[in-house]
């Protein structure tokens, strides 16, 4: 017989309570509070947890390994970088967990919000959050919109300047530290008294007697190569989980040492006699994600086999389109490079990435293509260009001459990309762009974009603009021609707004330091019609049935298709109309 209790109800009624039911529900109760309090507590230990002050941090009333910090943060003219350092095993911020927050430094009641550019992921695994500029006579911080305690921001404390500043750094396959800096103000092509400088290798550089000092090997342009510490201490990294890889710095003796965000980072592997890549590609970018699919998919029917997209600070949709390309089955890779004005620093870390991988390693820009008018691949023209040493040492370095193309009395940008839109150029080539076997380089690693110093016994082969030459869509219609007025990322190229050699190759002939449309832009650039690739291109790289080029986008075909589907429709509509009237006559 079933224990029953009777209790009066509001009502004057009875309830029946079944003891069965009601330990059923005290034990789900209970089971429920267990489950919710183990998952509270386990996601407590790998949440990142940000509390009210870092200064707490500091004092040690707050356990380091639960906090989330600011570890530093870099200022450029059009943005911040904010380097963040997470616990061990915490879960990383998204762009959309956090807000950049800039308060009057006189009233921290007056501040604005905002969500930031991007969250990148750099080596080592180091999250950079890029905020926008602080405004002058503001402070910036962050705010993140979950997994806190409570209600305050993340202070950023120390901040460099970009244009001082140990920004990069990597071990080279021979055990040297290739370190990027700026702020030497070395000369362009020319090699530097190295007895001016020392590196510096430490976790904190506040203390002196921590640090580990070596030799300067080599000093050129943003570039000093330095003697890598044998200590395992430097080369195993730090010992604690919840420290910072050791960093590297320059110090210019009489004057002090530079800022540093840059931890060496060993490159897997040393130099294989068979490598992966015959044919690479590096090319350094912003913005590029409407051009990215033409220029990989081209380049890669021609015989290039891996890229490398540094990319320069990019607010488009160039992740998702690198990735989308990656899916296709392509080898490319992005690189985030926030450093402006170091191209030539950049190209120099490019060849140290790819030595171990690539014989041959391309250096373009997304909007210059290899022609070769034979048909040959790219990697055929590299052979027959090397297999015979000159007589001046082994090849090293092949240089192509580039043509100059105008917008082509276009005024929109082409919807099929630039191969096959932009058919007139100047009659002159302008310059040319190196292809490098990375082992002949200098150790220096000098470069002025279009070539580099090579090793003594190498020399470099110029290809005969009739075997391949590069068409470089320079001038294209203005809305996409004036993007170059914001920024040229050449360090030693004078931005297209300074009233600085304007009468330079590196600037539109005749259009002066404003981005204003001439009235005749269009027609400009104009001196030799060359539909040489135009027809290379649609004769290879067409599709026979739908007879648009294999990197149109599908969103643009369907729209087409829908254009077409209206204007059926639209001609029946008028056919019935016209019908209609023939019969009332």
């Amino acid at each position: 017989m079933k224990n029953r209790r009777k209790r009066g109800g509001l009502s004057g009624g009875d309830v029946v309570v079944s003891w069965r039911r009601f330990f059923r529900f005290v034990s789900l109760f209970v089971f429920s509070f267990v489950l919710f309090s183990a998952l509270f507590i386990f996601l407590g230990k790998i949440r990142p947890v940000v509390r009210s002050s870092v200064n707490a941090v500091l004092r040690g009333s707050v356990p380091a390994v639960k906090v989330v910090t600011i570890h530093e943060a870099v200022e450029f003219p059009d943005q911040t970088l904010i380097f963040l350092k997470y616990p061990p095993y915490s879960r990383l911020f998204t762009k959309e967990d956090l807000f950049c927050v800039f308060s009057d430094v006189n009233d921290s009641s007056k501040l604005f919000k905002e969500l930031p550019y991007a969250v990148e992921t750099g080596d080592y695994g180091r999250h950079i959050v890029r905020c926008s500029a602080v405004p002058r006579g503001n402070t910036v911080s962050l705010a993140v919109s979950r997994w806190t305690v409570d209600n305050s921001n993340l202070q950023v404390g120390l901040t460099h300047r970009w244009d001082w500043l140990v920004y990069d750094a990597v071990i080279d396959d021979d055990n040297s530290t290739v370190v990027f800096v700026k702020g030497l103000n070395l000369r362009p092509g020319k090699v530097a008294d190295v007895s001016r400088y020392e590196c510096v290798y430490g976790w904190d550089f506040t203390k002196p007697k921590l640090l580990l000092r070596a030799q300067v090997i080599s000093a050129a342009q943003e570039i000093v190569r330095c003697k890598t510490p044998l200590s395992l201490t430097v080369l195993d990294g730090p010992r604690k989980a919840q420290s910072q890889p050791v960093k590297v710095s320059v110090r210019i003796k009489g004057s002090g040492m530079l800022p540093s965000v840059a931890h060496p980072i060993k490159r897997p592997g040393r130099v294989k006699d068979t490598k992966t890549f015959e044919t690479c590609v590096c090319t350094m970018t912003r913005n590029a994600a409407n051009v990215l699919r033409e220029w990989v998919m081209y380049h890669a029917g021609i015989g290039v086999q891996r890229w490398f997209i540094y990319d320069n600070n990019s607010d488009d949709d160039i992740v998702s389109e690198i990735k989308n390309l990656e899916n296709r089955g392509y080898n490319i890779s992005r690189h985030f490079w926030p450093w402006i004005k170091t191209q030539e620093a950049g190209f120099a870390n490019c060849v140290i990435r790819a030595k171990s991988d690539c014989d041959w390693v391309a250096f373009i820009d997304v909007d210059e293509f290899f022609y070769i008018p034979s048909g040959q691949t790219l990697t055929d023209v590299i052979r027959n260009h090397t297999t015979t040493p000159s007589s001046s040492g082994e090849i090293g370095e092949i240089r192509t001459p580039c043509h100059s193309f105008g917008p082509s009395g276009l005024s929109d940008p082409p919807r099929g990309g630039v191969t096959a839109a932009y058919t007139c150029r100047m009659a002159l080539p302008e310059r040319h762009k190196s292809i490098i076997r990375p082992e002949s380089l200098n150790a220096t690693l000098i470069n002025v974009v279009h070539h580099f110093h090579l090793k003594e016994g190498f020399a470099f082969a110029d290809v005969d603009k009739g075997m391949m030459v590069i068409n470089h869509y320079k001038y294209q219609v203005w809305d996409i021609f004036k993007e170059k007025f914001k920024r040229r990322v050449a360090t030693y190229v004078a931005d297209w707004q300074n009233e600085e050699n304007v009468g330079s190759k590196d600037r539109a002939p005749g259009l002066g330091t404003r981005p204003v449309e001439p009235s005749d832009w269009a027609e400009r650039f104009c001196e030799v019609r060359d539909i040489g690739l135009r027809d290379w291109v649609l004769d290879n790289f067409r599709d026979r049935k739908t007879q648009r080029l294999v990197w149109e986008r599908e969103a643009r075909r369907v729209e087409d298709e829908v254009i077409v589907q209206m204007g059926s429709w639209a001609d029946k509509r008028v056919g019935r109309k016209r019908k209609k009237q023939l019969k009332a006559q």
